[in-house]
């Protein structure tokens, strides 16, 4: 089985990524390791002030880091086109889009656009993100888009009755479909990319396993004292939790590939390929919720 050394991983100058939700957890460990190997690093964040301070201490571990913010508020698709112009306004290529940024169980609520917030962060923002910078990416030699997925995938199903939940709404349920239709879409992605005869351009997909990040401030307040408790046995810290995502962005791997850790059900451990549900591999539901992004988001991929 090939191994991932991010040590040995060669300087990315001249490169540039996007790392959305970049100023904290993941995203933030992503875009540390990132800058490291000298990539330029647009933080693609919400709150402004937040990326600043990531930013701020991302230059105090890597002094010379090329780092960038602009601002996405990836609920919102019309912040999310803003976004979109913003780079492209300053950027002529994009080598990594890492599709990072995410919520888990919430209360329900539906974004301006309609769409149940899970679905709407998770989800929908970065299937509209990708659409509209997907020219410049693939007109950028050896580029990667890496979507970022979750174990939660496995109880997860996407029921088109009730895309957005308005008729019962389990939390838990809303963050696994979320997290189905990322894995679903990478999958899909890089099939499309296959029939239109790309070869510049993979689309992989990670997911971090169990990791201590701030994706937890909506769970029930009495839980935390016990997940304190016992979260050392099956999680680990966000900057292991970040190795698949890097693999996924930088080390060797085939337009399609799902990297994860491969410890405790990949809860933990070392990262490495992993497998994911036979549902998650159904092309016809995939080409489905395909065609409904394309409709709820109004962007028609331009391959």
């Amino acid at each position: 089985m090939t191994t991932f050394d991010l040590d040995k991983i060669a300087s990315q100058k001249g490169r540039i990524a996007i790392v959305t939700g970049a100023n904290i957890g993941l995203g933030f460990e992503t875009a540390v390791e990132l800058a490291k190997k000298e990539m330029t690093v647009v933080l693609a964040c919400r709150n402004m002030n937040k990326a600043t301070i990531a930013k701020q201490d991302i230059l105090k571990e890597v002094p010379k880091a090329d780092i960038d913010i602009i601002q996405i508020d990836l609920s919102s698709l019309d912040s999310v086109r803003i976004f979109a112009k913003n780079y492209l306004k300053k950027y002529q290529q994009l080598d990594l889009l890492i599709n990072n940024a995410g919520l888990m169980v919430p209360p329900f609520s539906l974004t301006e656009d309609g769409f149940e917030l899970q679905m709407a962060a998770n989800y929908f923002g970065h299937f509209l993100l990708t659409g509209l910078l997907l020219e410049t990416i693939l007109a950028t030699p050896d580029s990667r888009i890496v979507s970022l997925s979750s174990i939660a995938h496995r109880n997860g199903k996407i029921n088109f009755e009730d895309l957005q939940s308005q008729k019962k709404y389990s939390a838990m349920k809303a963050y696994s479909q979320s997290k189905l239709a990322c894995l679903m879409y990478g999958y899909e992605l890089q099939r499309r990319l296959d029939a239109a005869g790309q070869r510049t351009t993979i689309s992989t997909i990670a997911h971090p396993g169990v990791s201590d990040t701030n994706l937890g401030q909506h769970l029930p307040k009495w839980i935390l004292p016990i997940l304190g408790f016992i979260s050392p046995l099956f999680s680990h810290a966000p900057k292991a939790g970040a190795q698949p995502t890097l693999w996924a962005a930088l080390g060797t791997a085939a337009g399609g590939d799902y990297f994860g850790p491969t410890k405790l059900r990949e809860m933990k451990g070392k990262p490495g390929i992993v497998g994911s549900t036979p549902l998650s591999k159904d092309k016809e539901i995939a080409k489905k919720l395909w065609k409904v992004s394309e409709k709820l988001t109004g962007i028609s991929y331009a391959f």
